[in-house]
């Protein structure tokens, strides 16, 4: 975990009274497109509107020319499309090694 951290370019956290509920971790040029490694909240604060909080201030960040890219877990494959996502058929992947 240490080292996800430590590459990501744009961390952005949720916090409610200064506790960590929520992270996005991130890879940018700022320029062309960020790749959402990780959006995760905590589940006892899950369904507030926090993981859509996080994607939108991602979006400020990184501003309105900047494609956002991510994979998603099979559990969350249809909260992105509310987040105004769109699946893409044009994606390939060579799977982890370890």
């Amino acid at each position: 975990m240490q080292d996800m951290l430590k590459h990501a370019n744009l961390i952005i956290t949720a916090r409610q009274q200064g506790k960590l509920v929520g992270l996005a971790r991130c890879l940018t040029d700022f320029s062309w497109v960020v790749y959402i490694a990780d959006l995760l909240v905590a589940k006892t604060v899950q369904r507030q509107g926090i993981g859509a909080q996080l994607l939108m201030e991602v979006q400020r960040v990184t501003g309105p020319r900047v494609q956002q890219l991510l994979l998603s877990a099979p559990t969350a494959l249809s909260y992105y499309p509310q987040q105004g996502f769109s699946p893409l058929t044009n994606a390939f992947a060579i799977a982890r090694k370890e």
